[in-house]
């Protein structure tokens, strides 16, 4: 099905749940399938005696860009380093507490400070980020000029994930399920009879329409004036949104002004005439 034509607006929060509860479904499903039909690294009889499995895998997952799919270090690595605890992503899809590692210097000057973690769109609306807040509403954020990227690093020692780089990837989403019946959204949608993933049908359901250029019967066209007074365009690969209301006043003032404008000189032309006129009559 191609909704390429019928554009949709849907509620931040409801959208990235279920955008991030998809990607983790389907990064799940790639990497099986990588394991078990690109690695080749089932230990059976044709390999040597010096054959680690782990080993194998890893090496086929970070050749192929996959890291997600390899939980810890090179296990061929001598001295592994420490691993620090990884922010839980998928748990600040919505505003959220977060507790810092406790430092006594900071926490004798910070005593009465909580911090939150929770996305919030780019200025430019091009990106959904993560920033780190003061208040448990997410509006206020903890840090002027970097939305509170400094404050995550201070206390971390770490860059705030997704904190420049989009929550949203900006490449289209395949919304046909695997052919595996087994990794279908989980097996939470192996019975039903589309061939749709589970996170398509439910953003669309969510999201506010504009079905009148769609051959089906009764169109929702509810959230059509909403998006027609949004420009959507790419420069140098950036899509950038832009409220055209204000533009469409300013053009109404510009015309209005310029209309005034020509009014005005052609009164003063008109003056100018019937002087001239005036002098001529004087001096005969």
């Amino acid at each position: 099905m191609n909704f390429s034509s019928s554009p949709c607006k849907s509620d931040l929060n409801i959208f990235l749940e279920a955008y991030w509860e998809n990607k983790l479904e389907m990064q799940e499903w790639q990497c099986e399938y990588t394991r078990i039909n690109e690695c080749g690294c089932d230990d059976d009889d044709g390999k040597d005696d010096n054959f680690n499995e782990e080993s194998c895998q890893y090496a086929c997952f970070m050749d192929r860009g996959m890291d997600y799919c390899w939980e810890g270090g090179d296990p061929d690595a001598d001295d592994e380093p420490e691993e620090q605890e990884e922010l839980e992503v998928q748990e600040y899809m919505e505003c959220a507490q977060i507790e810092f590692p406790e430092d006594e210097n900071r926490r004798l000057e910070e005593e009465e400070i909580q911090y939150y973690i929770g996305p919030y769109c780019a200025e430019s609306g091009s990106a959904i980020l993560l920033g780190v807040f003061n208040d448990e509403f997410c509006t206020n954020f903890a840090s002027e000029g970097d939305a509170g990227r400094s404050v995550y690093y201070d206390n971390m020692a770490e860059a705030l994930p997704y904190g420049s780089e989009s929550l949203v990837d900006m490449n289209c989403i395949p919304c046909k399920e695997p052919g595996d019946a087994d990794m279908q959204n989980n097996q939470n949608d192996q019975q039903d009879e589309d061939e749709v993933v589970e996170f398509c049908e439910l953003a669309y359901e969510q999201a506010g329409k504009c079905e009148n250029r769609l051959s089906i019967n009764n169109p929702n066209s509810n959230a059509c004036t909403y998006m027609d007074g949004i420009s959507i365009f790419r420069r140098d690969g950036e899509v950038i949104m832009r409220d055209l209301s204000s533009s469409s006043a300013a053009s109404v003032f510009i015309g209005i002004f310029s209309a005034t404008f020509v009014a005005a000189g052609a009164y003063v032309y008109y003056l100018k005439t019937k002087l001239d006129r005036a002098k001529i009559n004087l001096a005969e």
